[in-house]
C-alpha cells in the first residue's frame, strides 16, 4: 500500500470514528428524551384518570340529587 493510500485510509477512519462518536452522543440524548417523554406521558395519563374519576363522581352525585327531587 502506498503512503498516500494509507494516509487517505487513516483520514477516512478518523472521519468514521468522529461520526460514530457523534452518533453515540446523539443516541444518548434521544434515549434521555424518550425517558422524559415516557415519564411525562405516564403523568398525563395519571392526571387524566384522576379527572375521569372526578367527573364520574360528579355525575353520580347529580344523578343521586335528581332522584331525590
Amino acid at each position: 500500500m502506498e503512503d498516500t493510500d494509507l494516509q487517505a485510509l487513516m483520514a477516512r477512519l478518523e472521519k468514521l470514528i468522529t461520526r460514530v462518536e457523534q452518533l453515540k452522543s446523539q443516541n444518548a440524548l434521544l434515549v434521555a428524551q424518550e425517558k422524559t417523554w415516557r415519564e411525562e406521558r405516564a403523568h398525563l395519563i395519571e392526571k387524566n384518570e384522576i379527572a375521569r374519576r372526578k367527573v364520574e363522581s360528579m355525575i353520580s352525585r347529580l344523578k343521586a340529587l335528581e332522584q331525590d327531587s
